[in-house]
Order: structure tokens, then sequence, then C-alpha cells
């Protein structure tokens, strides 16, 4: 039986021609035309009457034609038929009807001869008829392929939210001759919805989303086709469902996203591990933002990256009067370029002023003084977001000398360079591994951060209208380049394994876009010499990030997908901080956002430690015979460790500096 069900399904991929439908549609109204007169008259009809109703069948039919044709009935899928196509059809036969009845009146106002006059009770048993053959027709046809296609193993889904858009979800879903899929149930939290049925499909309470029922019924996906849900009671449903074994989570994108106003299952996706962050996210409003940045010259140092590129996704809706880009990697901002002239072309952010002539895309290092001089010369930014730098902790524990020259030494240069060229404001995106670093990335930050703090604070003792330099401070950013999220990703698409450093490690994390949203509101809120704070709610331990993300692709960790802890990496700290011990969060006027209060070093102080830095790089520059050069390395993180006392090395070759300086035991 199966096979037999097989074969039919395989034959059933094709697809009627739509004469074919136009001619079945009109055989059936002329039939339905034949019995409405032969049940009017009981059977029994005369030959005055049978005269008639064969004079009527070329004109009813000609009718047909014409409606069905400006109707576009013939034009569907028969065995996808919905509920727009039945009312299609309950609309064409409504006016073949009513052309009917006019017909009549013209008959009775002696304008055509009165063989034409169709019985009033006729067309009312006419029109039922015809439209409920039609209807049943195609509806038998879409039960028996629905059937068909069920048989044999099943996917088994439940729809949570059983409005439009869970309905459409649904008919998209059985659309799909890609996946058996049989939708098992629909979900919902509405009282009146709950125990009846919609399209023969009964609608359950949430109390369904139990390990019991999920596994009895074989529920093999859940789609959440519901967007006015509060994000907490979204993340308690999220972590009630991961405790069920090989259930996938996922969900429709929100209205105004489906491709050209349809939804298809290509666009149904997992749920984001950002639904699971223990904490809300960040809402900032925009309105100080945006009279800030209007009408302003914004530069953005690595713009190619994940924040950078975000920034400038959310500066361009703020209608900036130029926005100047600056990236070392060629094929990212070949990208983000690519991107930002699409949406312009296309919908554009918002602004009827902005335009790609106001974009400037500039590949350059922001180490390279020169270069960067020529850039700030053209441009003249009035507000710079710095967010070029090495971020990646294990390669820049075997680069440190990179580590120097650019995030060092390259934020020096731009910062000088704001203050050379009277910019407004500098807003440098720093890390919560800057905070008692225990590594070179976290220190080169660090040590940034110092020089941003300590240059604000002498210019404000010269008493002269300089730049305002500002620190932002917050922690991992979900999903952006080198983080573990898209590294999980890929593991998990491979079958395995996903590889944790060690079981207790953890971390702070936000989004992307709220991270960037936090940024521009620093570069409104701060008047000069703050590191900035934001609140990144309770720390996550990456194992459990894991097993999160195992879960939500429909696996069972450790059985499915194995966890692998590989240990800490060199330099790799088990727990971030965003404030020393010693350092007091001073409150701002927004309750997410506050200021670390850390003492500053002298700008001579500083100054002494950065020529060494430059004078190291510019001599191994002109004479470097070997790559990452040990005694090089070494000098190079000592005088970092000098700068910054609370830099001590961990699970790293520079812990023997520690031990030097007595730092360490």
């Amino acid at each position: 039986m199966n096979q037999l069900r097989k074969y039919i399904l395989l034959k059933s991929s094709f697809i009627i021609p739509c004469w074919a439908i136009l001619i079945k549609d009109i055989i059936i109204v002329l039939f339905s035309l034949v019995s409405a007169y032969t049940l009017r008259n009981n059977f029994q009809l005369t030959n005055e009457e049978l005269h008639g109703m064969y004079s009527q069948m070329i004109p009813v039919g000609i009718l047909s034609f014409i409606i069905f044709r400006i109707m576009g009935t013939h034009k569907g899928i028969i065995r996808h038929t919905g509920l727009n196509d039945v009312i299609r059809i309950l609309n064409a036969i409504l006016l073949i009807g009513g052309l009917m009845v006019l017909i009549n009146v013209s008959v009775l106002s002696n304008l055509i001869p009165k063989v034409y006059y169709i019985p009033f009770s006729v067309v009312i048993i006419f029109s039922l008829l015809s439209s409920m053959i039609i209807i049943m027709i195609r509806s038998s046809i879409r039960v028996f392929y629905y059937w068909l296609k069920e048989s044999g193993d099943t996917y088994n889904v439940l729809i949570f939210g059983a409005g439009n858009a869970g309905l459409i979800t649904k008919n998209v879903l059985h659309a799909d001759q890609s996946r058996k899929v049989r939708v098992t149930g629909f979900v919902d939290n509405n009282p009146g919805k709950i125990g009846k049925s919609i399209e023969g499909i009964q609608v359950f309470s949430t109390g369904v989303f139990n390990p019991k029922f999920l596994k009895q019924n074989s529920i093999k996906e859940i789609i959440f086709a519901i967007h006015n849900i509060s994000i907490d009671r979204k993340r308690d449903l999220l972590q009630e469902l991961l405790t069920v074994p090989g259930v996938s989570v996922k969900e429709i994108p929100p209205v105004d996203l489906w491709i050209n106003g349809e939804l298809s299952t290509k666009q149904i996706k997992r749920i984001e591990i950002t639904d699971l962050l223990y904490r809300n996210e960040i809402k900032l409003s925009d309105s100080n933002v945006r009279e800030y940045i209007n009408g302003k010259r914004v530069m953005v140092t690595g713009a190619a990256g994940s924040i950078g590129s975000e920034l400038v996704r959310q500066l361009c809706t703020f209608n900036p009067d130029l926005l100047v880009m600056v990236d070392q990697a060629e094929t990212p901002m070949f990208e983000l370029e690519n991107e930002i002239v699409s949406t312009l072309k296309n919908k554009g952010f918002g602004t009827g002023v902005f335009s790609l002539s106001d974009m400037h895309f500039i590949i350059a290092n922001i180490a390279d003084q020169c270069m960067m001089n020529i850039v700030f010369e053209e441009y003249k930014p009035q507000i710079i977001f710095h967010a070029a730098a090495y971020k990646h902790v294990p390669m820049m524990e075997k680069n440190p000398f990179e580590a120097v020259r650019v995030n060092i030494l390259g934020s020096k240069n731009i910062a000088d360079l704001a203050t050379k060229h009277n910019a407004e404001k500098f807003v440098m995106i720093s890390t919560d591994k800057a905070v008692n670093p225990t590594n070179v990335m976290g220190a080169s930050k660090r040590a940034a951060e110092i020089y941003i703090q300590s240059l604000n604070n002498h210019l404000c003792n010269s008493n002269t209208k300089h730049t305002r330099f500002i620190t932002t401070r917050f922690g991992n950013v979900l999903g952006s380049n080198g983080s573990v999220i898209p590294l999980f990703e890929k593991q998990i698409a491979n079958g395995g394994p996903v590889t944790v450093t060690h079981p207790d490690v953890t971390r702070y994390f936000m989004t992307i876009p709220e991270a960037c949203r936090l940024v521009l509101e620093a570069g409104v809120m701060g008047s000069g010499g703050e590191i900035m704070m934001f609140d990144m709610g309770n720390p996550i331990k990456i194992v459990d990030l894991a097993h999160n993300m195992i879960k939500l692709s429909g696996f069972e960790p450790d059985k499915d997908i194995k966890i692998v802890f590989t240990g800490l990496r060199p330099g790799e700290k088990l727990f971030e901080e965003l404030l020393y011990s010693k350092e007091q969060g001073i409150k701002t006027y927004h309750p997410k956002i506050s200021i670390a209060k850390v003492k500053a070093l002298s700008y001579s102080e500083i100054l002494f430690h950065y020529d060494y830095f430059n004078k190291v790089i510019n001599t191994s520059l002109n004479r470097k015979k070997e790559v990452n050069d040990l005694d090089e390395n070494m000098a190079l993180v000592a005088r970092i460790k000098e700068l910054v006392p609370e830099y001590k090395s961990d699970n790293s070759i520079y812990q023997k500096l520690d031990r030097n300086i007595g730092l360490s035991a």
C-alpha cells in the first residue's frame, strides 16, 4: 500500500495546466445548470423547458468562461487550494448568478428573446450546486494529496500561535513538497481557541510543552508563529522546551521581512541563542543620538568588523553629513559597501537626504600615520568611533608586536589626529578583558584606555577647546567575528564535537545591535575622560551556551553531539570583569550605563612608555629578521606590564615576567 502511495505521490508532482482547470470548471457549471433544471422540475422537463435549457447552455458557458478568466479561478494549484481560492470561486459564481438575473430582467423588458429566461429558482439552485461541486472537488484533491504526502515517515510539528500567522505557516509547511510535514496541532494562549480546531487541527494550551506530550506525539519541531509574546515568557518557554531531547525550536520572521509579502519554508529559522540571554535587551531612545549625529562628519575605524559594520548601519539612519569608513580588511569592506549600496538603492535608511555620495570607504591601517593623516585632512571628521583593534586573545598572545603596533600605537595615532584636526568627540570601544588583564590583548586595550583618558585630562588642563575622549567597556557580543557562536554553529553542523575550553569558564554577553546603540549613546552622554560600562546582566557559562545551542538544533548534548573540554588557551581566564575591585561605578541618567571611577595617570608618564613602544616598533620594522622574536616580545610585554601593573599573565609564557617583578608567586 505504501509503495502505491509513493508511486501516486511521485506522479502527482505533475501540475494540471490552467486551461484544463478552466474547461473542467465550465463543464461543472453546465452540469449544474442541467441539474438545477432537473431538480426544480422534479426530474420531469417538458420539451419547451428542454429547448430553453439547451439554448441557455451556450451563453452561460461563454459567460462562465469570461468570468473565470477575469477572476483567475483557474490559476491556482488545486492540491494547494486555500481560503482565498474558495472566496474567489464563490465571488465568481455569485457574479455569474447575478448576470443570469440581469438576463432575466432583460427578457422581462422584452430586450432579448424569451427563450433565454432562466427561472429564479433555477438560478439559486445552480449557484449553490456549481460552487459546492467546484469547491468539493478541489478540497477532495487537496485532502487526498496530503493523505498521500503524510504516508510513511512524517515529520510531526507543533505551531505556537493559532492566529493568521500560524495558519499561514501551516499552509506553507503543507505546500512544501521537499518534506513530509504533519502539523499535529496549534498551541495558543487564548482561552477562546483552546480545545477547538482550525481546519481540522486541534488547538492546545501551552501546557502541552512538556516531555510526555511531545514524546507521545513524536513531535520533532516546534515553530513559533507568534510575535506578541513577552521576552521573559518566550525565554521561559524555550528553557522548558530545551529539556526535551530531539525537539528543535524554530520561528517565522516578522511579517515585514517576508519575501514579496509571502512566507516560505526557507525563512523558518531556528530560534537564535540571543533569545536565551539571561537578561532583557537594553533599549535606548534614538532621539539624543539622532540630534547629535545629524549633519555631522563621522568616521568609523574598523568599519568592516562586527561592531564597526553595525555602527555603520545604525549611523546611516541618523543622517550624518558624511560617513568615513576605515578598515584594512579588503574583502569585508567590499561586502559592507555592497550591502550599503543595495540598502540605499532598495529602501534607504529611513532618510531622504543621506546618499551614497556621502559615504567613503577607505582601505588603510590605523597604525599608518601618513595615510591616516591624509584621511583626516581630507574629510575632517567631527566624531570618531574607534572600533579598529586586534581582538583574538590567543593570536595576540603569540603576536604581541602587532598588539602593540595596532591596539596601542594605532589607537594613539587616531587619538592624536583627532586632536590635531579638532574633532569634537572620540569614542573608543574597549573590552572587559582590559580589566585585570591576563593576556596581551586585554593589556593592550587597557594601555589604550590609559592613554585616551590621560590625553583627555591633559587637554582639559590646557583650558582650550579640545576633543572629548570617551571609552566604552563591555563584554562579548553574540555572533561577532571569532566569537563562540559561529564556531559552535559550524561544529554542530559538522556533527560535533563542540569544543569548550573549561567547564567553569564564564563570559558576559550582549547582542551586536544593542552594543552599538550603547556606543552611540556614550558618544552623546560623555563629556570627556569617562570609561563607560554597560549593564551586561549575569555572566553565562560557555558550557551552558553550548548545551542550549545543541538543543536548539534538535540534538541531545553528549549523545548526538559531544562536548569536549580542550583546556584554557594561553592568556585566557575563567571569569571576565567589568570593574576593578578598587573601582566604583558612578550612575548616569541611564540606569543601564555607569562610569568607572578609574585613577588616571599623568600624561608625561604615559608618553614615556609610549615613546618606548614607538621606538621598538620602528626599529624592529627597519631591521626585523625574525617574526615574533622571543626576546623582543618579552621586552615589549615587560614594558606593557610596567604601564599596566595589574596585568598578570595566566597560562602563558609571559608568567615568568610577573615572577621577576614580584607580581605573582
